[in-house]
This record gives structure tokens, C-alpha cells and sequence, in this order.
């Protein structure tokens, strides 16, 4: 094991360990194993902790038993904001383009955007996107027509709301998922 990979896993066990309300009933020994076994998801956790993610076990799928990990910094990961939404609405832009799109960049991390649920079970967890907000996976049928949605939590409650896929801002951003 490289010298990072072993630094990526106390880091992850710190958060773990400073963090049970977001995984009860889960053990790190055991999700320990399940990195140890699985080197393409450590590689995407290192590129979601590197772009201050700071991705930590938020469950454990009941069907596939693997282990559920989602950035939970307190904010949009800095590292990934001024993205529109993905590379068809990053083509519609004529000038002041983004640098990117969130669609691509969770691919490149080898992971996915949170689905609107997905969204709502990680606000249960702690309060996230108060100042930033995330683009979230969206319904086809809203892609459709132009639009994207996005989350963020604002007066004390959660809203997920819509803007044009093209738009980007300094404070949206997008938070990953990924299955291990």
C-alpha cells in the first residue's frame, strides 16, 4: 500500500470515527476490508477528498452490501463549483464558458451525482449547502426541456430547485456518491 493510500485511509477513518451518527450500525473494520479489496474505489475517494469533498460512509446498500460513501463537507466541494450541469449544456455556451460540467466530473471520479432522495437522506444527516448548493441527478424529463436541478438548504429547511443546465456558479457545485 502506497504512502497516500495509507494516509486517505486515516483520514478516513478520523472522519469515520468523529462521524457515527452517519452510519450506525456500520463498523470500520469492515469497511476497512471492503477499501482494502477494492482499489479503484480508494482512487476515487483520493480524488474526491483531493477536491475537498471530504467523503465519509453514509450507509450500506441492503442489496448489494456494499458501502455507501458521499462528500459531506459542509459546503459544495470547493474543488468542483463553476460547473454547469453537463457537456450538452457546456456546448450551448457561446462565451464565459465553465470549465466544466458536473456530469463529466463525477464520472472522472468514478462516481455519480446524489439523486434528489439521495439528497434528502444526507440533509438528515447533518446540516449541508448552507451557503453553496449542488446540482443533483436529474429526472430526464427535466433535462429534456432545458433544465437541471439543484439542492441546498437555506432558513432552516432543504429545497431543491431548478435553473437552466448551461448556469454556473461560484457557490454550486455538486457532492459525489460512491458505492464500495
Amino acid at each position: 500500500m502506497s504512502t497516500d493510500h495509507a494516509l486517505l485511509l486515516q483520514t478516513l477513518q478520523a472522519r469515520f470515527d468523529q462521524h457515527p451518527e452517519r452510519h450506525r450500525d456500520v463498523t470500520w473494520k469492515k469497511v476497512r476490508a471492503a477499501l482494502d479489496a477494492n482499489g479503484a474505489a480508494l482512487r476515487s475517494l483520493a480524488a474526491m477528498e483531493a477536491t475537498g469533498g471530504e467523503p465519509d460512509v453514509i450507509g450500506k446498500d441492503g442489496t448489494s452490501g456494499q458501502f455507501i460513501f458521499c462528500d459531506c463537507s459542509a459546503e459544495s466541494p470547493a474543488g468542483r463549483r463553476s460547473l454547469c450541469y453537463d457537456r450538452a449544456a457546456l456546448l450551448t455556451r457561446k462565451e464565459h464558458r465553465p470549465k466544466g460540467s458536473a456530469l463529466e466530473m463525477a464520472s472522472d471520479l468514478a462516481a455519480s451525482l446524489l439523486t434528489e432522495d439521495q439528497y434528502l437522506a444526507l440533509q438528515a444527516l447533518g446540516e449541508f449547502d448552507r451557503k453553496t448548493s449542488s446540482w443533483l441527478l436529474t429526472p430526464p424529463e427535466v433535462r429534456t426541456l432545458g433544465g437541471a436541478i439543484f439542492g441546498d438548504r437555506r432558513f432552516g429547511r432543504v429545497f431543491v430547485y431548478h435553473n437552466g443546465a448551461e448556469s454556473y456558479y461560484a457557490a454550486r457545485g455538486f457532492r459525489a456518491l460512491l458505492r464500495a
